[in-house]
């Protein structure tokens, strides 16, 4: 019933596909225009409108490597890379 549809992005130009599953996808919740920015712009402009978050460096206190996280550590808690710390909810 749909077919790809060839559209060019609003905002930088570029042309980009407006798939068949796509049109499907907008059809059963009921939207009525097509896409006007391709992905890597709809994608950019979504990212902008939320804030950066702080980033904080920390010790891993299970391998001793630097990790970032976005909140401030405390000397009371232990920090983990984001490594260890998927490992430790494996584990669990």
């Amino acid at each position: 019933m749909y077919e790809d549809k060839k559209l060019v992005c609003k905002e930088c130009g570029k042309e980009f596909v407006f798939t068949a599953g796509e049109q499907e996808f907008y059809a059963e919740k009921g939207f009525t225009n097509e896409p006007q920015r391709c992905r890597e712009c709809r994608q950019a402009r979504k990212n902008a409108n939320q804030p950066q978050r702080e980033m904080f460096t920390a010790v891993c206190a299970a391998c001793g490597k630097e990790a970032r996280v976005p909140f401030q550590p405390r000397e009371d808690r232990p920090v983990y890379c984001s490594e260890c710390f998927a490992r430790m909810k494996e584990e669990q």
